[in-house]
């Protein structure tokens, strides 16, 4: 397989992080040098993207992972108990789509990993321009600083909201790692590979982040280093067969945040409206792009609970009793998202995460 991406990527350091735990060989290359090729195959170039030996292409770590997994079947990512398994994917959901927004203001608000991650970015994927190297360092700082911090609701009202974000997470991966080397048993699972996304190439490589992990949550740190190095090497029994007690922080911080984005956007992609606001922990976004993909989010989050049997569900509304917790089970809020609607994920075409006047492409 080829794997398109970038040394310093959010999902790429995710889906790396799969490839090497499975033993599935690969090459690593970029896009950007050959966007108009790879855009015919996978539509929104958003990494990474996978080049398969049979000509098919696939993108988005989730539905690459879950396909994968399939044809990979040893030493499985995915528990065998169904409610584990919604769990688990519940919390690589928040962990991809909530954690991001931290991620990349502590990527792109202070003042020395802007200036690290620009030299990278401006090397590794617009070194195809012709521009002098401090011109496109300077554009790589604007498009991501604009785009994915600024446009994303981090302002003087919110930045501290933002940052206590990174704080909870880590706070609550501690104490679930506390007693066994990973999040859901003595193997990684979707969860583990759900927070290396901005676990591993952001906060635990990018400076001020990485400080704050190192001091604050050096078990975190610790297992960052165990997933990127697990190599299958743990029994059929590895996975929990029931949700640890200790997941309840986890949990209420996930409901408490990353749900009442997921309904507010939700609520504002099926009014047609580019963006939304949501109050949530006594903090308020006043301004956020609407994301159809996150409505297909929401979409596979309520396919996976309504999977569930009567009695497995009772379980779930048990170990998720918070208020915003019944967007997963009660339809009030009722969107469409129109993608992928002939299930072909992961070999379908991508669309951009965010709305249309957003920068193409999450490449961290």
């Amino acid at each position: 397989m080829k794997v398109y991406g970038v040394s310093v990527s959010y999902f790429t350091g995710k889906m790396e992080a799969y490839l090497r735990y499975k033993g599935i060989a690969y090459d690593k290359s970029h896009p950007f040098a050959d966007q108009k090729r790879i855009r015919e195959h996978v539509g929104a170039i958003q990494v990474p993207l996978i080049e398969r030996d049979d000509g098919r292409w696939m993108s988005d770590t989730t539905p690459m992972i879950q396909q994968l997994d399939a044809e990979y079947p040893d030493n499985p990512v995915f528990p065998d108990d169904p409610i584990v398994r919604f769990i688990a994917l519940l919390m690589e959901d928040y962990a991809d789509e909530w954690l991001w927004r931290s991620a990349m203001h502590y990527r792109w608000s202070y003042d020395h990993g802007r200036e690290l991650i620009s030299r990278v970015l401006a090397d590794e994927i617009l070194s195809h321009l012709w521009y002098p190297r401090i011109f496109r360092r300077h554009l790589m700082k604007y498009r991501q600083r604009v785009g994915y911090v600024v446009n994303d609701g981090v302002n003087a009202e919110t930045w501290d909201h933002v940052e206590a974000g990174y704080f909870n997470a880590l706070r609550n991966m501690a104490v679930m790692l506390k007693d066994r080397p990973f999040l859901l048993g003595n193997s990684p699972s979707i969860a583990d590979f759900g927070f290396m996304g901005p676990m591993f190439r952001h906060f635990s490589q990018d400076p001020d982040p990485t400080a704050i992990m190192r001091d604050k949550a050096p078990a975190v740190f610790n297992w960052v280093g165990r997933v990127w190095n697990a190599r299958q090497r743990y029994g059929e029994t590895a996975l929990l067969s029931q949700v640890p007690e200790d997941a309840a922080p986890m949990l209420q911080e996930i409901c408490e945040t990353h749900l009442v984005q997921l309904r507010e956007n939700a609520v504002a992609y099926g009014k047609n409206e580019p963006h939304f606001q949501m109050t949530m922990q006594g903090c308020h976004y006043a301004k956020l792009p609407t994301s159809q993909y996150r409505v297909w989010c929401l979409e596979r989050l309520r396919e996976h609970f309504d999977a569930l049997t009567p009695a497995a569900r009772d379980i779930v509304k048990r170990l998720l009793p918070y208020p915003d917790a019944s967007l997963l089970w009660d339809k009030e809020v009722v969107a469409k998202s129109g993608y992928d609607t002939e299930r072909l994920a992961p070999f379908n075409k991508a669309i951009k995460v965010f709305a249309p006047n957003r920068a193409e492409g999450r490449i961290g």
